[in-house]
């Protein structure tokens, strides 16, 4: 090659014989010369050989051009130019650094372009002017247009190497900010065309790449080696990471197939199995029925006794043989029971002052606790456990990082307002725009989010602004507040909205142009059009473009049909001054946003206060209702407790003045129970101020009925006084109230050991609320109706009991009212029928199956937008942010202090570029985007750490320090004491660790983004870095992502276990299992939808819970009866199965709720079960059928009028309340549990009884015949 060039007289020849080899070592160009557009300069035109570079410029062309540094190193650019490359090279750096092979391709294409000594081979110049330098009056050649010549297999190799790149600040592909346009759109070709042109605000001239591998006009194009993604550069660095790179992660993971269906037939498993179930039943259980009948219709019936006798059945159902051994306990215990509650009873109409006195002195003492009441508001406190594990985890982010902020979000659409088309100029597809990025309606936007910035509060006499209290990243540096707005595009400002480049003819670009590129690079400075405006938002961090536009398809935002704006509000830990400073400017955003008109807009909103607001509002609307609820309930009592024998004594008979002392009792107990536990301290919950009065006052009415109804049903015997009677009627059933009272007190304390805190609460309140009613019952109640019986006894008028009434001869005598009537000679009789009850058997048993079939169909959660008013705004919102929003809550990674991060296997297994693990922190959680629909997750996570790294390469302008005083200094400092922090050094360029990794990690989390650096990490990581107080280590950290939309209860749950498994994954992936610190995920919502995680377990353990203290409590009181218990725990269970079977048709879900409701359904169905339980042990009847129709005859009218009709008519009124959650969880539960108890209760178990219930106690028939031989009595015992 130097023969070729060596003698300038054999020039033409040599070009002639050896043209390639003497054009190879031409340059095309060398220094700058004249300023092209945006202050840039062209290069100077220059066709000699290549010219040694000054020693001044060995340290660039070491740090861009390694390649170029032999010999007296000859090239075609000078120094100026290094430096200018050096500085253009500044963006790509900071994003496409963290892959080295990426990198290392990239500049060998503007290496080659800028400095190779064979330009001339693939350079072109097209166009050129002249240019007379002002110092040296010499006249140059300006290069302004170039074609340069590339390798298709070099371009593709490059872009394959660099196309999985990410940006990890942005969660976007490093492509999508470096293309001009998405980064799936982006390809080889359209990428260096875009870098190349000057348009982009980088190139100062346009260069024209022309793609080949083959010589073209003369010309060969540069072809030089890549380094594919997987391969390491040199020794030092290694391949790119796996989230930088698919070919050094190997196939993409696939997500587990989805659970098969169980399916039989074709058909849900669980209908086949329990519909075949229950035709075998049938099968079996009519088979033997009509066994048994035909053999007793053989052999014991004659041709003229009706078959549906009972005397059928009197072989069979008659207990015959000797009392077991219980017999004799069960006798004695229940007359212990007997002369206790007969003598207890006795003293309270005989000292009926005393007890009254007594009562109301205990009920004034617990009452008073009221005054240290605390009523629990807060959702966290409702809905989470103290000790629950998404509870620590908050208090953990909380103490840590600061509390999620406050959000206020608006929802704008733009209905009367057309989508419009942009035509791009000069070239280019028309792109389509929704309604809402209309520039009219953008401004009218703007317009409202200005106002809504300059809202004012009133708190403590002091203004307070949204200045005051909004998140502020870059504060005190920069004070602007976070506002989360598309608006933000263009610095909030409607100068910079109308801005436009063109001529008179054609407008070049607009806020189209800006908002194209602007969605595609957020964290920009510089949108490289001929705008050159930033994209960052005024506070310093970017607006991500899937936060700000909704109801777009894919990720053609364009097309979006909403706009979202949100502004974040600083919230406040401890602090109630500071929040409740907040909460007073959210007030008056609340009032300003409902009140704001514009024709053109309409607005969807909530602020962070709402639901709270909305949820009070609720409760004093409904108020209302269930005031009226409770006085239907109220009034029936104080009227169906009286007996009206004639017109004449209806003053008389009357007992309205003692159904309402009845139902100040229940109120009492209520009012004590919750002055005990505001004592101890206890807050109350909405949930325990709804449900407890209505389940104390089924609970103490029905002992109401029961112990008024049957002493009115009573006789008294002869040289019986009034207070042995009364003490006889309370010896006969208070042990039946004790028996219901009891199981419930006892099944809800245990219930208190439920870990969820709305059922916890209830529970305790219920259980104690439930017990002193019983107390008051048998002590205050028995002396208000002994000194009514007195009343009655002399003929006085209720309430105006110092008047008499008119005497009318017949006293006051033992009598049956209508209703017990009917249940004795009517209903009884035909339930018990021999064709009846096996109807009845039937029925409930498909009734039961079907409810198991749906039993798994139950859905879990409870819906945002039930809770809320019908007519609420939030309701609205709710519904948008279903249709338009895509992208769910943020939620972080927390790696909990204690891990090592200076260390280089610390650092491997956390960051995710080149040289970390395939499976480490960030790696993890980029993976599990990949799998969105499956995780959940919908986005790579921002990484702190990963970014530090780049921010800190000595290639990168970012990390530099004054030499003197060794203080940060900012890249957009222009001083050349401004030094690297590290050396340009094969250590230099190795991550930091040690003492390295701690010294410059503050000045990192303190640096700003601007237009030299974007990799700053104030904005986007000041709170997401714990520094340990003495600087020598870091503490806590997140890595934060975003979850998927997520509409309903089900997509939160499952949004909330995929996260807590990928954590999991991660923890154990890192070898941290075990040691005292791990990752954990924190997002706003899981502290309220933890409980749905443990949800079926809960209703397990709550409902066996209660069941077993029922059974085990029945036991006892029952008089060791364990058949007798079995069968009414049986009973209950088939109520709360059947609860599952009316939930499913209902649509109401499993949740705190419905929880808390279910527990209490095990309650009342105590009252509907036990009372007929107890008498048909306690009955002494000769057959089961005899037993089961006299219990229901006395038992059941009193049931059914002191529960059942109390109820229903409370229940009614509930139906017209405005709260969904009311008609929803209380009018719809409540019905249910009332008619299936009343169901169960009053047919099911009767009839289950007549058939497998517990053998008489010959012990007590006998006991009783000894007690009544000889009196009139005796004959009645078998009524």
């Amino acid at each position: 090659m130097r023969a070729c060039g060596s003698a300038p007289g054999l020039v033409l020849l040599l070009l002639y014989f050896c043209p390639v080899q003497v054009f190879s070592q031409n340059c095309t160009w060398y220094g700058e010369c004249g300023i092209a557009s945006g202050g840039k300069r062209y290069n100077c035109k220059y066709s000699g050989l290549p010219i040694p570079l000054p020693e001044a410029g060995y340290d660039l062309v070491q740090e861009l051009c390694p390649g170029f540094f032999f010999d007296n190193v000859s090239l075609c650019c000078d120094v100026q130019q290094l430096q200018t490359l050096k500085d253009n090279l500044q963006l790509p750096l900071q994003f496409l650094s963290r892959c080295p092979s990426c990198f290392y391709n990239l500049m060998n294409l503007f290496c080659e372009l800028t400095c190779s000594p064979r330009q001339s081979q693939f350079l072109n110049v097209t166009a050129t002017e002249d240019y007379v330098d002002p110092v040296t009056n010499q006249t140059k050649t300006n290069v302004k247009e170039l074609e340069y010549y590339i390798g298709d297999s070099f371009a593709n190799a490059m872009y394959n190497a660099c196309r999985d790149v990410e940006a990890p600040s942005s969660n976007e592909k490093a492509l999508g900010l470096l293309c001009g346009k998405n980064a799936e759109a982006c390809n080889a070709t359209n990428w260096i065309e875009y870098m190349f042109n000057k348009d982009n605000g980088q190139a100062p001239f346009t260069i024209t790449p022309i793609f080949s591998d083959l010589p073209v006009r003369g010309m060969e194009p540069m072809n030089n080696a890549t380094k594919g993604c997987d391969e390491p550069v040199d020794g030092v660095t290694g391949p790119c990471s796996c989230q930088d790179c698919s070919l050094t992660c190997g196939p993409k993971p696939q997500p587990p197939p989805p659970p098969a269906p169980w399916i039989i037939f074709g058909l849900d498993a669980m209908y086949v199995i329990m519909w075949i179930t229950y035709m075998a039943f049938l099968l079996v259980f009519f088979g033997a029925f009509f066994a048994v009948w035909c053999y007793r219709k053989r052999y014991f019936v004659s041709e003229y006794t009706p078959i549906d006798s009972n005397i059928a059945f009197s072989v069979n159902a008659s207990d015959q043989g000797e009392a077991s051994c219980c017999d004799p306990l069960s006798v004695a215990f229940e007359g212990c029971l007997r002369r206790l509650f007969t003598q207890w009873g006795s003293f309270c109409f005989r000292n009926p002052g005393c007890v009254i006195f007594f009562s109301l002195v205990f009920i004034g003492v617990c009452s008073s606790g009221l005054v240290f009441v605390q009523v629990t508001t807060n959702p966290v406190d409702l809905w989470s456990a103290p000790s629950s594990q998404a509870r620590l985890e908050k208090e953990y982010f909380d103490t840590h990082f600061g509390p999620f902020f406050r959000t206020e979000q608006l929802i704008i659409r733009a209905p009367r307002t057309v989508p419009h088309v942009y035509k791009p100029y000069p070239s280019g597809a028309d792109v389509p725009f929704g309604s809402p990025l209309d520039i009219g309606i953008l401004h009218q936007v703007l317009d409202l989010q200005t106002a809504i910035e300059n809202i004012t509060a009133s708190y403590n006499n002091q203004t307070v602004t949204l200045q005051d209290i909004c998140l502020a990243p870059l504060s005190p540096y920069n004070n602007n507040c976070t506002i989360m707005s598309v608006l933000n595009y263009f610095q909030n400002s409607h100068s910079m909205l109308d801005r436009t480049e063109g001529d008179d003819f054609f407008v070049y670009a607009d806020y189209h142009t800006h908002f194209l590129y602007c969605v595609r690079a957020p964290a920009s400075l510089n949108d490289t059009s001929v705008l050159h405006d930033p994209c960052l938002g005024t506070f310093g961090g970017p607006v991500f473009p899937w936060l700000v536009l909704g109801g777009y398809d894919d990720q053609n935002y364009n097309n979006a049909t909403a706009l979202v704006i949100t502004f974040p509000v600083n919230n406040y830990y401890n602090d109630t001054e500071k929040l409740q400073r907040a909460q007073a400017w959210e007030r008056e955003f609340i009032n300003f946003v409902k009140n704001y008109e514009n024709p053109n807009l309409t607005i969807s909103f909530v602020a962070e206060r709402s639901i709270e607001d909305e949820l009070d509002r609720e409760s004093n609307s409904d108020v209302f209702t269930v005031v009226i609820s409770y006085a239907v309930m109220f009034l029936y009592i104080a009227i169906a407790l009286g007996h009206i024998r004639s017109c004449r004594r209806l003053l008389v008979d009357s007992k309205i003045s003692l159904g309402i002392a009845g139902i100040l009792i229940v109120l009492s107990s209520v009012a004590c129970s919750l002055g005990i536990f505001s004592y101890l301290g206890m807050p109350l919950t909405l949930i325990v101020i709804e449900v407890i009065p209505f389940l104390v006052l089924a609970v103490g009415v029905d002992n109401i009925f029961i112990l008024v109804q049957t002493y009115q049903r009573d006789e008294r015997l002869l040289e019986e006084t009034l207070d042995q009677q009364l003490g006889r009627v309370l010896g006969e059933v208070a042990p039946s109230m004790f028996l219901s009272s009891f199981s419930e007190t006892v099944a809800f304390f245990l219930g208190g050991l439920s870990m969820m805190p709305a059922v916890h609460t209830f529970s305790l309140f219920a259980g104690m609320a439930v017990f002193i009613d019983f107390l008051l019952q048998i002590t205050c109640f028995v002396s208000l109706l002994g000194l009514d019986i007195k009343r009655q006894e002399k003929n006085r008028l209720d309430i105006l009991c110092c008047v008499r009434g008119p005497e009318d001869g017949t006293g006051v005598q033992a009598s049956e009212n209508c209703l017990f009537r009917f249940f004795k000679n009517s209903y009884s009789p035909l339930l018990l029928k021999d064709w009846m009850r096996p109807i009845v058997v039937a029925v409930f048993v498909g009734l039961l199956s079907f409810s198991i079939a749906v039993l798994n169909k139950v859905e879990i959660g409870l819906d945002q937008a039930l809770s809320m008013p019908d007519d609420s705004y939030v309701v609205d919102y709710f519904q948008s942010l279903s249709r338009y929003l895509h992208a769910g809550p943020p939620v972080y990674f927390v790696l909990e202090q204690g891990h090592d991060y200076t260390s280089l296997e610390g650092q491997n297994v956390v960051c995710g570029g080149m040289g970390c693990n395939n499976n480490s922190l960030v790696q993890q959680i980029f993976s599990a985007a990949e799998l969105d629909n499956y995780t959940r997750i919908g986005f790579a996570p921002s990484s702190w750490i990963d970014d530090y790294f780049d921010w800190i390469k000595p290639q990168s302008s970012c990390c530099r320090v004054y030499n003197t005083t060794k203080q940060f200094c900012n890249a957009s400092v222009v001083d050349p004491s401004c030094v690297r922090c590290r050396p340009l050094t094969p250590k230099g360029k190795q991550r930091p660790q040690g003492e390295d990794f701690m010294k410059f990690l503050p000045l990192f989390l303190s640096d700003n983004p601007n237009p030299k650096c974007g990799k700053g990490g104030h904005a986007a990581y000041s709170s997401a870095v714990n520094i340990l107080g003495n600087g020598t280590g870091v503490g806590a950290t997140y890595f934060m992502t975003y979850h998927t939309v997520l509409k309903t209860s089900a997509d939160f749950i499952d949004a909330m276990r995929k996260a807590h498994l990928v954590a999991s994954n991660i923890t154990e992936a890192m070898g941290i299992k075990g040691k005292n610190y791990r990752v954990f995920p924190y997002s706003v919502f899981y502290v309220f939808y933890e409980q749905y995680l443990t949800i079926v377990d809960d209703t397990v353990f709550n409902l066996g819970v209660s069941l077993g203290a029922i059974f085990l409590v029945a036991v006892v009181l029952l008089g060791c009866e364990l058949w007798a218990a079995v069968l009414m725990c049986a009973t209950i269970a088939m109520v709360l199965v059947n609860m599952f079977g009316a939930m499913w048709l209902w649509g109401i879900s499993l949740n705190a709720v419905s929880l808390v409701n279910l527990v209490m359904s095990c309650g009342i169905s105590v009252e509907f079960c036990s009372h007929i339980t107890r008498a048909f042990t306690m009955s002494t009847k000769g057959s089961r059928v005899q037993r089961a129709e006299e219990a229901l005859s006395h038992m059941g009218s009193s049931v059914f009028s002191g529960i059942t009709l109390t109820k229903f008519g409370g229940i009614v009124v509930l139906a017209f309340a405005k709260s969904q959650i009311f008609q929803i969880f209380y009018f719809r539960m409540y019905l249910a549990m009332v008619l299936l108890g009343a169901t169960h209760g009053l047919i099911f178990l009767p009839v289950l009884l007549s058939y497998i219930g517990p053998s008489i106690n010959k012990a007590r028939c006998s006991t009783i015949q000894e007690r009544y031989k000889g009196a009139e009595r005796e004959r009645l015992l078998n009524f």
